[in-house]
């Protein structure tokens, strides 16, 4: 079924001097709970370690700026990202990087929620998604494993708090915590 979500909505055009990649991760938490934590474009560090504070400019509609801050470790301390996408129907949340002092330029991200039954209870698949242009002196395989490396943390982190959320009975999505 995942192949079936990454070609539905994980379309990217992809360019010689880009890399791109899909990354999939299975949650043990319902997906409303999951998408709920996704979707809050003001409040990444929410489950990104590696996110500090962020700063929305707008109303969080389609087109909204957030400022980003990034943790030390990584080599960049802030992130401009607008928000493109934005589909409760369908789970689908997608940001593109417009500034900020890092190497991850033409950046494009799309992330979808799926729900799925894992071990007899409610659970969701989550699928990331990005296009990236390959930085000089970079080649794409090195590229890409870069920015894979950051998903597969946010993603772990991701699943980290749903699943700790949903085992202490929360089910619904979190507006405020």
């Amino acid at each position: 079924m995942e192949e079936e979500y990454i070609r539905r909505h994980h379309r990217h055009v992809v360019k010689d001097d880009q890399c791109s990649s899909s990354l999939v991760k299975r949650i043990r938490a319902p997906v409303n709970l999951v998408w709920s934590l996704v979707r809050r474009f003001d409040q990444p560090q929410r489950y990104k370690p590696f996110v500090s504070r962020c700063v929305v400019q707008g109303d969080l509609a389609i087109g909204s700026v957030r400022e980003v801050n990034v943790r030390s470790g990584l080599p960049a301390t802030t992130s401009k990202e607008r928000l493109e996408l934005l589909d409760d129907e369908e789970h689908i949340f997608g940001v593109k990087i417009v500034g900020g002092d890092h190497r991850l330029r033409n950046y494009s991200s799309i992330i979808t929620v799926h729900p799925e039954v894992i071990d007899g209870r409610p659970g969701t698949i989550v699928i990331e998604s990005f296009v990236v242009d390959v930085p000089d002196g970079n080649t794409k395989d090195e590229t890409c494993f870069f920015v894979e490396a950051l998903i597969r943390c946010n993603l772990k982190s991701l699943a980290d708090v749903s699943e700790r959320l949903a085992v202490q009975g929360h089910t619904e999505p979190i507006d405020r915590m």
